[in-house]
């Protein structure tokens, strides 16, 4: 049996350096996070051959003595904590004194620093762990940090490393995280040479998304706040149009520390719910605060993973702040004509999809009932006998109609009665009058499917599908979906594949809670006996199908999930349909729905409307 022995000290440390220094971002990220505990206001970042020959940071701190540069060095050296109890309520980035020792085990340093108000300052040189004697040096106040040659002495390390470009690239990230997670710093990021980022460290989270993020991307947050017990939420999030195809637009930070977290991930997105496109993802840049004691960020060694005490609070936290601000936004995506370019020979009346929000519509001060209101169709005649009597069929009006919503008259206060002088009479509040809200009319349809609404001097286009949709569908969310049954007079067997049949005769109870009467008939094989009578009879294979593969991607797991992608289906074959002649009541009332802000994404998160100014028609027509 082989002796146990002590591990020589370099062995260790090279060890211990594996746990922390995993790439070039390892290093950048442990020294800009010392930086910043340092109290500085600026650190600069640079790089080269992707940070495997130099990192370089540079910073304007607190700096450090002569005295205690070596000690730096040494393995769990840290003036961030002093007692056991210090842990309980950790509030810096780095507090286990492993940073610097692990670096210079697996590298050659360089340091200068000097702390404020000193003559002069100091500077070190270290290789493969090994530190050098300090030395007097003239330089400004703060630290500067020169690694060169990372894992010269462990080359099996170096052969893990990809290639400058994705190196750089994660690098890179880490300083754009640490940009978001303190945009009270100004941050510096150069690249072989090149200046690729620069925050204003202004203190605002938008300027520094503004810069890490883009413009584009910044244009499409919106602003989050909140608070709940001992914890408050802020930053920005995507709108449900603005959602992105992966996760890597979320940015969760919790008392300045960037992290991830499965709990805050999970808020986010169930805020979401029934509001963005079905593999899209929201985007974010969100901090939460909360009491030191009630988190532990000690529990990885890259302390990018975080326990909290209550995760329930933190959830709730982060869910309502989330979705007040998602509910609370009443705006429309902008449609903005393209400029033609000199040499285009086509007509230049493209129109595209914008993310830029821009004023709400102001809410009308008359509301309509919203009834399910779907275009007559004759019955089969294999389902009439055993249908109820179907509404009246409506005369549709001619599409050119214009239908006016006037001004809603102003209500004036209304005099105090007069009461005799000893009657003692409490004095109540006065009333408020009612606030003229801007008139909005419909000028007309766009085949069959866009409704053009005038308000003031912009046009929406309404799809008015999209919009009776999610009407539907918060109406059978909010009252429960109460179809109206046909029975077949002759039932429908068909054999889905194994998956969809497992899943659909799975939830045989829903499927009946939504108006379908299915059975398992014979080897692989559904039977269906009644259906709703919005789904068509030859659509009822396509339906069942569609509805089985929203299952499958909901899980069996979560009922609730599955019934509301139940619900988008049946909302969908309720609904107007695009191509369809509809009267001028049932687009009035879609169109009310979507003016006073109650209906602004289908359940499939697309917009339901997208506004047009009349100064940007008058741009195309060379008007302005």
């Amino acid at each position: 049996m082989p002796n146990i022995q002590v591990l020589d000290p370099h062995v260790a440390d090279l060890i211990a350096a594996g746990e922390v220094v995993e790439r070039p971002a390892s290093v950048a990220k442990e020294l800009m996070e010392n930086a910043i505990d340092a109290g500085a206001k600026k650190v600069t970042v640079e790089i080269a051959n992707g940070g495997m020959t130099l990192i370089r940071v540079t910073d304007d701190g607190c700096g450090m003595a002569a005295d205690q540069l070596q000690t730096a060095f040494l393995r769990h050296a840290t003036s961030k904590l002093r007692t056991e109890y210090d842990l309980e309520a950790i509030g810096t980035l780095g507090f286990r004194g492993e940073a610097l020792a692990a670096i210079c085990a697996v590298a050659r340093i360089d340091v200068m620093t000097r702390t404020p108000g000193a003559p002069f300052g100091a500077s070190l040189s270290l290789e493969g762990g090994i530190a050098g004697t300090v030395e007097e040096a003239g330089c400004p106040e703060g630290t500067t940090m020169v690694v060169r040659d990372l894992f010269f002495n462990t080359p099996a390390r170096q052969k893990f490393m990809k290639k400058d470009a994705a190196e750089g690239a994660a690098v890179f990230a880490v300083v754009q995280r640490l940009a978001l997670a303190h945009p009270e710093v100004s941050v510096k990021f150069i690249r072989d040479g090149k200046q690729e980022l620069l925050t204003p460290g202004d203190g605002k989270l938008q300027s520094a998304i503004y810069a890490v993020l883009g413009r584009d991307l910044a244009l499409g947050f919106k602003e989050v706040t909140g608070s709940g017990e001992d914890m408050s939420v802020s930053g920005f999030v995507t709108l449900p149009v603005c959602c992105k195809a992966s996760r890597n637009y979320q940015h969760f930070f919790v008392n300045g520390r960037y992290v991830k977290s499965r709990i805050m991930t999970a808020a986010l997105e169930e805020a979401y719910a029934n509001q963005r496109m079905v593999g899209k993802f929201p985007g974010c840049v969100l901090h939460l605060t909360i009491k030191l004691s009630c988190v532990d960020v000690n529990v990885h060694p890259t302390k990018t993973e975080v326990k909290f005490t209550n995760e329930r609070q933190v959830f709730s936290a982060v869910y309502h702040a989330v979705l007040n601000a998602l509910t609370g936004d009443r705006s429309h995506p902008t449609a903005v004509l393209e400029k033609p370019k000199a040499h285009d020979t086509v007509t230049p009346n493209q129109i595209k999809l914008n993310a830029t929000p821009i004023p709400a519509a102001k809410p009308v001060a008359t509301s309509l009932p919203l009834h399910d209101f779907a275009a007559p169709r004759a019955p089969s005649a294999q389902t009439a006998p055993a249908q109820k009597p179907a509404a009246p069929v409506r005369a549709p009006k001619p599409v050119d109609v214009v239908w006016e919503k006037p001004p809603v008259p102003k209500m004036e206060p209304k005099p105090a009665p007069k009461v005799e002088p000893a009657v003692q009479v409490p004095p109540s509040a006065p009333e408020q009058p009612v606030t003229v809200q801007e008139s909005w009319k419909i000028v007309g349809e766009l085949f069959r499917t866009y409704v053009l609404v005038e308000q003031g001097d912009k046009v929406l286009l309404v799809d008015k599908h999209a919009a009776h949709e999610r009407m539907n569908f918060d109406r059978m969310k909010a009252e429960g979906y109460k179809p109206m049954m046909q029975t077949l007079l002759t039932p429908l067997t068909f054999t889905p594949a194994a998956q969809e049949r497992s899943v659909l005769a799975d939830n045989l109870p829903l499927l009946t809670e939504f108006g379908f009467e299915v059975e398992e008939f014979g080897t692989g094989a559904l039977i269906v006996r009644q259906a709703p009578f919005d789904v068509d009879e030859g659509d009822i294979v396509a339906t069942l199908t569609e509805i089985a593969a929203k299952l499958l991607s909901a899980g069996r797991a979560d009922p609730d999930a599955a019934r509301d992608e139940l619900l988008h289906t049946m909302a969908c074959k309720a609904a107007i349909k695009g191509g369809w002649k509809s009267g001028p009541q049932e687009l009035e009332r879609v169109v009310q729905a979507v003016m006073d802000g109650s209906v602004k994404y289908c359940p499939h998160g697309r917009p339901v409307a997208i506004e047009l100014t009349k100064k940007d028609l008058e741009k195309q027509f060379k008007r302005a």
